[in-house]
């Protein structure tokens, strides 16, 4: 790969809303982070590969990779058999899909994966092999030993040298991890987290179009009185909530819930911070929210955490209580920042040295898309 200049699963890709998203607080949306480099298509960009560009998140990479003139000589769209020789356009030329094969990765310097575990666990390694660098959406390497675990605003110190063309494979964290830890690591920084409870509610979006579009036609078949469709879920989503449909662990907490804590003591190195979680789904289309309290080590006000989560990159604060103003999934639908408000004391304590936090962020964007094109940034 040459180098470039520094300036600063299968499915149908997610439908764009037609609501209006909230501006209150500091500028929500595409704020540029220090990172984010600029060049668009050259020739002294890497090769890039999409394993899984038929998905969500795959197209929700394509879409980020644009919006960040992100820079790339040649581009490759790969996903199974059955989307092979499909068509697309994008960035103004024409490509056809690519069945992934072992032998895709030929002359690729960087590959973004979101097909699975199951074809991450297969292909990633083949890649790396190949000198394709592998960024990877599942969780088929999060905590494996000596694979960084990487949220660039949070530990980008952690990817050991890692190169675009030179192989290894990176992982993107969990988004309600990336979306917990966005808000809570500069904190921790401050004050030190000691014990961190965190409550998610979490969107459609998490399980795919098919969850999205199970829930538009289910509110549907309700609001007309009919027996909702239940394809997805074994519940009723629309007007309903229900725990986490991750697989339930012998400890009674589910998957979803242990990847919280697992894979917050990696990217911090804390194995000792205490976390529990409870992950909910909620009947909303796009984007998580998350209550988080912390138990601090040292006293902070809630003036000063407002003003540290301020001065945090990828960050927006929407925090007026005087109209009851705080994050909502529509402020963080589609947009990059994560939104974090009621930021208040903990009135448990006799001390500053608890906080509540409510956090809202785009499960599909910086939970996934955004978040590993910004690691591919720190490659180049």
């Amino acid at each position: 790969m040459r180098s470039c200049g520094r300036e600063a699963g299968s499915g149908a890709a997610l439908k764009s809303p037609s609501y209006q998203h909230g501006r209150i607080g500091r500028t929500p949306g595409r704020r540029r982070l220090a990172f984010r480099v600029q060049a668009a298509k050259t020739d002294n960009g890497p090769s890039l590969a999409i394993v899984g560009v038929t998905g969500a998140v795959g197209q929700e990479f394509l879409r980020v990779l644009k919006e960040r003139d992100f820079p790339y000589s040649n581009m490759k769209f790969l996903a199974s058999a059955r989307s092979a020789g499909k068509q697309m356009d994008w960035d103004g030329n024409h490509y056809t899909i690519e069945e992934l094969t072992d032998k895709s990765f030929g002359g690729v310097d960087i590959a973004l994966f979101s097909a699975g575990g199951s074809i991450s666990k297969k292909y990633a390694p083949l890649a790396s092999d190949a000198g394709c660098t592998v960024v990877d959406n599942s969780s088929a390497f999060r905590m494996t030993e000596g694979v960084p675990l990487i949220i660039p605003e949070v530990n980008a110190d952690h990817l050991n040298g890692h190169k675009a063309g030179k192989g290894g494979i990176i992982a993107n964290p969990n988004c309600s991890t990336i979306i917990a830890l966005m808000a809570v690591t500069p904190i921790h920084r401050a004050a030190g987290v000691r014990r961190m409870v965190v409550s998610t509610y979490q969107a459609a979006s998490g399980a795919g179009q098919a969850a999205m579009d199970e829930l538009e036609q289910q509110t549907r078949e309700v609001l007309e009185g009919k027996p909702p469709t239940q394809n997805i879920f074994p519940f009723q989503y629309a007007f309903n909530l229900f725990s986490h449909n991750a697989p339930m662990q012998e400890n009674g907490y589910n998957e979803e819930e242990m990847k919280m804590v697992k894979e917050t003591h990696k990217i911090w190195r804390q194995p000792d911070v205490a976390i529990t979680a409870t992950c909910i789904r909620v009947p909303i289309m796009r984007a998580h929210a998350e209550s988080i309290n912390l138990e601090l080590e040292n006293e902070l006000s809630e003036d000063e955490a407002e003003k540290i989560l301020k001065e945090a990159p990828g960050v927006s604060i929407i925090n007026d209580r005087a109209a009851n103003r705080f994050p909502m999934p529509l402020d963080a639908s589609h947009n990059d920042d994560v939104y974090v408000g009621r930021i208040r004391q903990d009135i448990s304590r006799s001390d500053k040295k608890g906080l509540d936090l409510f956090v809202c962020g785009d499960q599909i964007k910086k939970g996934a898309a955004l978040n590993a094109v910004q690691v591919a940034e720190l490659l180049l």
